[in-house]
């Protein structure tokens, strides 16, 4: 599999990471081992989790594989931390929480570090140079190499972007974003994305398939083995409106005239987009997820991309963008 730059930094990670959500929770043990080395074998090397997926589980099912299937070295470990099950504060950036959580993150793990150290949300309540500082705290103390933020929107990470670059003092400076991006999907291209792109801050893509969305599974019907069918129907009932299903019939046109999959020319479509550094898989098994890595040999003719560009293109007004263009 191809490598790419992890943002403007000397780190390399797969194009396509390997996401863990159901880990623990959906996905057991002999899954998750099938599902590794799969990623591995194809040259998959980087694996995103976080310390609330399955509540600390997906953290510890993906510690106790690196013991024995694959040497830690072989994998770029991603881990997340601000996220908390209290309802009246969801996300905590304090300096303390995020530490703590760091270091209970690296016990669930078995490593003595992570390769990328992400803040899961932006909180409101804590001033955003102390969360930063929690990050430089990570990297210089070495219980992470390089860190990065989540969900933060396009104010939010130009603004942490820039502390890190511009205070005083020796920061670190961010490496990444992880948002959800797809051709249902296409937020993050009004200021997001292009805060990323001038700070060189790389974008990892979550929920690159709208979901499930855009494999086509749901143009039909709802499979009974679906997210669509089960406790997580709300979160795949946004894309699944009218101007989704144009959207997935115009993908599904594109991959029967390259003799492909809906689902590769969708991951291919958000994989190559400026800024990308790698979309995160998520799959219920080793089957699905190889269907999602044979990806990596499709490379989408220019008509092709312009024509999804055209059928999903996002509504761009001021200021969404430069005001002498609208």
């Amino acid at each position: 599999m191809e490598l790419r730059h992890l943002g403007r930094t000397g780190l390399r990670v797969s194009r396509l990471g390997l996401g863990t959500l159901t880990w623990g929770r959906d996905t057991d043990e002999h899954d998750a081992a099938d599902q590794l080395k799969a990623f591995w074998e194809a040259g998959g090397t980087l694996v995103d989790t976080a310390d609330v997926y399955a509540d600390g589980g997906a953290e510890y099912l993906l510690g106790q594989l690196l013991e024995g299937l694959l040497p830690r070295r072989d994998l770029q470990i991603a881990t997340k931390a601000g996220s908390v099950p209290d309802p009246d504060r969801r996300f905590d950036g304090s300096r303390g929480h995020l530490l703590g959580a760091l270091d209970a993150s690296l016990e669930r793990l078995g490593t003595d570090y992570v390769d990328l150290w992400q803040v899961h949300a932006f909180d409101p309540f804590t001033p955003l140079e102390e969360t930063l500082q929690a990050l430089d705290i990570a990297v210089s103390s070495g219980r992470a190499r390089y860190v990065g933020v989540s969900n933060f929107s396009g104010w939010q990470l130009a603004k942490a972007a820039t502390w890190q670059l511009a205070s005083t003092g020796a920061h670190t400076r961010l490496a990444s974003t992880q948002m959800e991006y797809s051709l249902l999907q296409r937020g993050v291209e009004r200021e997001v994305l292009p805060a990323a792109l001038d700070l060189g801050v790389g974008l990892l893509p979550s929920s690159p398939l709208g979901r499930g969305v855009l494999t086509g599974k749901y143009r039909h019907t709802t499979p009974a083995d679906s997210r669509g069918a089960s406790e997580l129907a709300a979160f795949v009932a946004p894309y699944l409106d009218e101007e989704a299903s144009r959207i997935v019939e115009a993908v599904a046109i594109a991959a029967d005239g390259l003799a492909t999959t809906a689902l590769n020319v969708a991951l291919a479509w958000v994989r190559d987009r400026p800024g990308v550094t790698a979309p995160i898989v998520g799959a219920r098994n080793a089957q699905q997820l190889r269907a999602a890595l044979s990806a990596e040999s499709l490379s989408l003719p220019d008509e092709i991309c312009q024509a999804l560009d055209d059928v999903s293109a996002p509504v761009h007004r001021y200021p969404d963008q430069d005001w002498s263009t609208l």
